[in-house]
């Protein structure tokens, strides 16, 4: 098995560390446009464009499934990276886990980026499904570029202002950029109060791995031997992982893989 993800940076990472520990005998093709990134403050039609050359990059590993593992990539991208590989190489998409968060009863609060942050789809995801239950919008400034490149001071302050904009009796945080789960137990620390219940956190990693099986018809094998290679490709040009991936567990788990036969 062969499984490829993407981004402009390394919010994959946490996707990639859900199918790694679902599928450890699965190869991996990880695609990231470090000439191109950031992909957000880009238009859409600019992102696409992005979007679909590293897709392309990837393919050419002749992957079984193309995980896109970006939520602006998803929001922009993912029409036009279906009707370019499928149906030979099945694409999936990453959506913010807001219908298993709301299901919880909520309150809600939903940590995105500013692009993000109340824009027509957030907002047609929440009245599809969190109606009734109370959901707030939380721009996050900053912390996807801080997760990116590692910056601990960065990291501390964009959490800590994200955390001043959520309301008090928020239960339940749904991490609506990749980028968010590689620091989830900051902010759980950051936005839990005193004498309240252990916040909960929803992250689409684990889900979009799980799908990733699904649409390819293979199920997890945790047991698996842990002998899947990773190939890194960087604007379409062989490298390896940034060198601040090394500092998030999901990064550090990738290290010991050889590249790909």
């Amino acid at each position: 098995m062969k499984i490829a993800l993407m981004d402009s940076g390394i919010g994959l990472l946490a996707a990639t560390a859900a199918v790694r520990r679902l599928r450890p005998d699965a190869d991996l093709v990880l695609s990231l446009d470090p000439d191109g990134m950031p992909w957000g403050p880009r238009t859409p039609e600019d992102l696409t464009e992005r979007a679909l050359a590293v897709a392309v990059a990837a393919a050419a590993h002749r992957p079984d499934a193309l995980v896109v593992g970006c939520n602006t990539a998803t929001v922009h991208a993912l029409d036009a990276l279906r009707a370019r590989l499928e149906p030979g190489i099945p694409v999936i998409g990453t959506v913010p886990a807001i219908k298993p968060a709301a299901a919880g009863g909520g309150p809600v609060a939903i940590w995105a980026t500013p692009a993000t942050t109340g824009s027509p789809y957030q907002r047609g995801l929440i009245e599809e499904f969190a109606d009734g239950v109370p959901v707030a919008e939380v721009p996050c400034w900053g912390l996807a570029e801080a997760v990116e490149h590692a910056d601990e001071a960065a990291i501390d302050a964009a959490v800590a202002a994200a955390a001043g904009l959520t309301p008090p009796d928020v239960t339940t945080v749904v991490l609506g950029c990749t980028h968010y789960e590689l620091v989830a137990e900051r902010i759980r620390a950051a936005v839990r109060r005193a004498d309240t219940p252990p916040l909960v956190l929803h992250g689409s990693a684990g889900a979009v791995a799980a799908q990733m099986l699904r649409r390819i018809g293979e199920r997890p094998a945790p047991e698996a031997p842990a002998d899947g290679t990773v190939t890194v490709l960087l604007s379409g040009r062989a490298g390896g992982l940034p060198a601040p991936a090394l500092n998030y567990a999901e990064g550090r788990l990738l290290v010991a893989a050889s590249p790909a036969r």
